[in-house]
């Protein structure tokens, strides 16, 4: 009690009887705690209230509630509100009316969230503007509080321009509306662009109303993509698509503008529906293509850098904005199917010859295979018929090897002409691509661009040699290298290769010989020009026995003709008994003799 109190008299006092000794002492003090009792407010414990602030500092607030005890609450439950001040009337949640100190504990934050869903509902439905305290970052967007609520806030919702540095946000209290409300999960998604974009809309129709095709405005760079550039024309964005920027090629907006820079800025287009507008800053300089060297011709040389590739040729700009064409045709001599990836990159300088020019449609075609003298100019005395060189294989068919002898000058090496002894089914058994192969020139087709050429050519034609070799009737060793239906391949010294039949592979205990048998084998037929060998093994042991046969039956002839018996008229009469007594005594007589 104040010192005032403890000092004033008591104004009903009863003193007559104080001087008779009566006390009343006792009573009069349950009648003063009732009486004070009944002058503070009547609380409970969870209820919700208002109180009045009556001090804070840095970490605390006083309220009083009108009881007999003020309450302490952390300021931190009040940062969402920076203006807070002594005498602001604020609501308060009673989480005990005393603790073991003897102290009134207070909530704001708790009195807040216990009527939060209801006022955040109320704004929805109003329309209303709230404070809210930005919490902190999080994917996407900002944590608000409001009301005492975790409010989601967007970053596409913070202003109506992008933000690069959200952090910078991070503690302030911002006015919000609130946007969306998900009642099932309990989620509140607020607005702060929404408050000054009713203000924008108004400034954004005022200013497209004023705009007129063709007219040049000063605007700052807001925001760079990789599709363009959006300006700020002082209250309405702008944007200049990247083919806008400049008559040469960009690869991206960096390239030519920065954030925040200031330039002038051409209206190509406006929608005022869509609030769509359209500039461009090229269209402030001369066009390139007006400014080019008006003696420049077919045939001339120019000197450019390659800025852009595509399968079928590259682009090479030769002056800024003034760009021609190298087909992948016109990259070399060669008739090879390749890619301009083959030739060049972007960002190298080459050298070109222009091929065609026209000023009007803006177009040019440049070659670089000029530069280099076309090698079928003087094919007959490089690569005359029969002279010998060495080629790369570049691809296969089914009837022989394409090669490249040099960039521009292709031939053929048909599959006849591969090998003098070997039969190949495909190219690839015999080379590979990639693979270096000596050739001789056997025609050339100069109209054609083609050559026909040989390999086999290089060496002598073993055939000759073969005719003497294996001659029909000789007898060879040779190995079943592959068995067919129609009979087996047979492995011939010096490499060459015959054929048999299968009546001809049966050996002579009557069974068929199989793959990698190896065994004799007699020519029955030799074909140079067809490169043919026809064998056969049951030939031998066959005319072995037709040859004994002879041989037995040449003995019994001869046997039978130095008897001495009676002939007439060269026929062997048929014998009796008394011929053969005749005989026998003639035998007899002669034998004597």
């Amino acid at each position: 009690m104040s010192e005032e109190l403890k000092n004033s008299p008591i104004a009903d006092f009863d003193w007559e009887a104080y001087e008779k000794g009566e006390t009343q002492r006792e009573k009069s003090f349950e009648e003063l705690e009732k009486t004070y009792d009944e002058s503070l407010n009547t609380i409970k414990d969870k209820d919700v209230t208002e109180g009045t602030v009556i001090a804070l500092n840095k970490r605390e607030v006083v309220v009083n509630i009108g009881y007999k005890s003020d309450g302490i609450i952390p300021f931190s439950e009040f940062r969402y509100n920076p203006d807070l001040k002594v005498g602001d009337t604020v609501e308060v949640f009673i989480e005990n009316q005393e603790d073991k100190k003897g102290q009134l504990i207070l909530s704001h934050k708790k009195a807040r969230a216990a009527k939060s869903w209801d006022r955040v509902n109320e704004a929805l439905e109003n329309d209303e503007i709230i404070k809210g305290y930005i919490k902190c970052r999080t994917k996407g967007g900002m944590i608000v509080d409001v009301f005492g609520i975790e409010a989601f806030l967007p970053g596409s919702q913070i202003d109506v321009k992008p933000i690069r540095d959200y952090d910078v946000f991070v503690g302030k209290t911002m006015e919000f509306k609130v946007v969306k409300i998900n009642q099932e999960f309990k989620n509140v998604v607020v607005s702060h662009k929404a408050l000054i974009e009713a203000e924008l809309e108004q400034q954004k129709k005022d200013i497209i109303a004023k705009l007129e095709k063709g007219q040049v405005l000063e605007g700052t760079v807001k925001n760079i993509t990789s599709y363009g550039v959006f300006i700020d024309l002082g209250g309405v964005d702008g944007l200049i698509h990247i083919t806008d920027l400049s008559w040469g090629r960009v690869n991206h907006p960096e390239e030519v503008v920065s954030l925040d820079q200031k330039l002038n800025v051409v209206i190509l287009d406006f929608d005022d529906e869509k609030k769509r507008i359209a500039l461009g800053l090229k269209q402030l300089q001369p066009h390139p293509w007006d400014a080019l060297d008006a003696n420049l011709k077919v045939g001339d040389r120019v000197k450019g850098k390659v800025v852009v590739m595509a399968d079928y040729g590259a682009f090479i700009e030769i002056a800024p904005g003034v760009e021609g064409l190298i087909h992948v045709s016109e990259m070399s001599w060669s008739q090879h199917l390749r890619s301009a990836q083959d030739f060049m990159k972007v960002g190298d300088e080459v050298e070109a010859v222009i091929l065609t020019l026209d000023r009007e449609e803006r177009k040019m075609s440049l070659g670089i295979k000029q530069l280099k003298q076309d090698p079928w100019e003087n094919i007959e005395e490089k690569y005359a018929v029969g002279s010998k060189h060495t080629a790369k294989v570049r691809n296969f068919t089914n009837f022989g090897v394409f090669v490249e002898l040099e960039e521009g000058v292709d031939g053929l090496i048909h599959i006849s002409a591969l090998s003098w002894t070997k039969k190949i089914k495909h190219p690839s058994e015999f080379t590979q691509i990639g693979a270096d192969i000596d050739v001789q020139v056997l025609e050339i087709d100069k109209d054609n661009r083609r050559l026909s050429l040989g390999h086999k050519q290089l060496e002598e034609n073993p055939w000759d040699v073969f005719e003497t070799v294996f001659t029909v009737g000789s007898i060879h060793e040779g190995t079943i290298i592959e068995m067919l239906d129609k009979g087996a391949v047979v492995a011939l010294p010096y490499g060459v290769e015959g054929f048999a039949t299968p009546k001809h592979l049966v050996k002579e205990d009557g069974s068929q010989a199989k793959q990698d048998e190896k065994l004799n084998f007699k020519v029955i037929e030799f074909n140079k020009d067809a490169k043919r060998i026809i064998l056969s093994h049951s030939r031998i042991f066959e005319d072995e026995a037709k040859a004994e046969a002879k041989k037995s039956a040449k003995k019994a002839a001869k046997a039978s003709s130095n008897d001495e018996a009676p002939v007439i008229n060269n026929t062997i009469e048929k014998t009796t008994l008394g011929d053969l007594e005749e005989l026998a005594a003639l035998k007899e007589k002669l034998s004597k003799k």
